[in-house]
């Protein structure tokens, strides 16, 4: 059955890779003999003034000078291991802490190899899928490899004429899709095989990350909005929900909704744990879930900050919002539990800040400090009901609260951000590159985007999530038995213990 996984795993990254070849060949970019739209965080590789100014009329025009500034660059670099230092340690040590003894060692070894996995298919095909120019839901194959990308690449920021090297940006974005697969195991850890958790990553990464990081975030940059006209061409070149208007800073659909219902489908799909409500299920290690929650605040800077991709006065707007907003949910979870439950307690305050963060990760680019605050306190006393009261009345087994927390908090702040961004409640407005000012604010109209895209993230995710199950299944099994379960699964799919007493 191994042989066999492995086996679909290479033939499932063919098979994509061939398809969206074959879409895309035609169209595909030279970057050698054509001008490409400049793309915030895609490819303007080794571009000179000649070529720029050889540019087809068609094509929205891109601004010959390019300034790329140390401070950004060494900012990026930093914000970069800040998010690797999210996942591991932090993530692996948040839900390690969460299971029992007996699994502890296999949670750290997930989310360990998923971020190696994910990083090794990142390079291989995801960036050029989620980065590069093909149709509104797919990228192509041009930069498949990394090819072509050199040090002297480079990639637009939200600045006109402010460039970033390319190969930090594909560092960047590649930790946003190794943390993303492995949000979702919190959902069904402690009885899913190490082999189907592997499987399903490298279908769903493919299937359903990539696609929304495109749908999300692909677009022809600051520099391609001249004019009217310009931004008409430039606006049919973005992602689906790039073009619907939905906005999303740092990943509240593509990275926190996107996980969130996939860890939904999968505790439905698996089924429950042995002894669910029956047995004592409780964390071994609030400690742990102490520590890797402190890394992931920490964290969370180069997350939410690092997406601004440059060192300015908008950064540190992001910063106090990512730090208010976080302290605000911690509050308000432990408020509400201390309300309902009686006592006040560490693994409350410790999911309380992680949905803070969540719930801030759409909007911090775009809420005031006050507007940040209020969505944090919603957020922390929404997911509080939501893993407690919510998850009761449903009777489904989310293990660690993956869709309750990340889900949840998701859409609160994917939805939310149309709310604390508007000017009138101190928010920034969304800036007209045209006009090279904040345009009038329609709060209807842009929480309409906000809903395209939680449900595009709730459709597309959920479908891909059932069918990626469904097919590692009948591959080689999703479940351990019932025996490996009751002795847990570091022993029996790792031969190792995390402790020894």
């Amino acid at each position: 059955m191994n042989y066999l996984a492995r086996n679909l795993m290479l033939f499932v990254l063919m098979s994509f890779a061939g398809l969206l070849y074959a879409e895309t060949s035609t169209s595909a970019v030279d970057l050698t003999t054509s001008t490409v739209p400049v793309t915030a965080g895609v490819v303007v590789a080794d571009m000179t003034p000649a070529v720029v100014a050889e540019a087809p009329a068609a094509t929205a025009p891109v601004v010959a000078t390019r300034t790329v500034e140390k401070g950004d660059t060494a900012w990026m670099m930093i914000s970069t291991i800040l998010v690797i230092l999210m996942v591991i340690p932090g993530l692996a040590l948040f839900y390690g802490g969460m299971v029992r003894a007996k699994n502890m060692l296999s949670v750290l070894m997930q989310v360990f190899v998923i971020f190696a996995l994910m990083a090794i298919l990142w390079a291989v095909y995801g960036y050029s899928v989620a980065f590069t120019e093909g149709n509104e839901f797919f990228g192509g194959l041009s930069k498949m490899f990394l090819l072509g990308i050199t040090p002297e690449s480079l990639v637009a920021t939200f600045s006109k004429g402010i460039y970033l090297p390319e190969y930090i940006y594909v560092a960047f974005q590649l930790t946003f899709a190794a943390i993303t697969p492995a949000l979702i195991i919190g959902a069904f850890a402690e009885r899913v095989k190490f082999s189907a958790v592997l499987l399903f990553m490298v279908i769903w990464f493919t299937f359903a990350y990539l696609p929304m990081a495109h749908m999300v975030w692909y677009w022809d940059g600051p520099d391609a909005y001249t004019d009217a006209a310009a931004a008409s061409v430039a606006a049919s070149h973005a992602g689906f929900l790039f073009q619907k208007g939905a906005l999303d800073f740092a990943g509240g659909t593509v990275v926190h909704i996107n996980a969130g219902i996939a860890g939904l489908i999968g505790c439905l799909v698996v089924g429950k744990r042995i002894g669910f409500r029956k047995e004592s299920l409780a964390p071994h290690s609030v400690t742990m879930t102490m520590i890797g929650a402190a890394l992931l605040w920490v964290g969370w800077f180069g997350f939410n900050v690092g997406s601004n991709l440059e060192a300015n006065g908008l950064a540190t707007l992001v910063f106090v919002n990512t730090l208010l907003a976080t302290a605000a949910a911690t509050l308000a979870w432990v408020g509400a539990e201390w309300v309902m439950r009686g006592k006040p307690s560490m693994l409350g305050g410790a999911s309380g800040a992680i949905a803070g963060l969540v719930a801030i990760t759409p909007a911090c680019g775009w809420a005031g400090p006050m507007g940040a605050i209020m969505l944090g306190l919603v957020a922390g006393a929404v997911c509080f009901w939501s893993v407690t009261y919510l998850k009761v009345l449903l009777d489904y087994d989310d293990s660690l609260d993956a869709f309750g927390v990340h889900g949840v908090g998701g859409i609160i702040g994917a939805l939310g951000t149309a709310v604390v961004a508007n000017p009138a409640l101190g928010g920034t407005g969304v800036w007209d590159y045209v006009s090279n000012s904040v345009g009038e604010y329609n709060f209807i109209a842009q929480l309409t985007s906000q809903a395209w895209g939680v449900g595009i993230a709730i459709i597309w995710s959920g479908a891909v999530a059932f069918a990626a199950f469904k097919i590692v299944d009948m591959l080689v099994g999703l479940r351990v038995s019932e025996e490996i379960e009751r002795e847990g699964l570091d022993v029996s799919e790792h031969g190792e213990t995390a402790y020894h007493l």
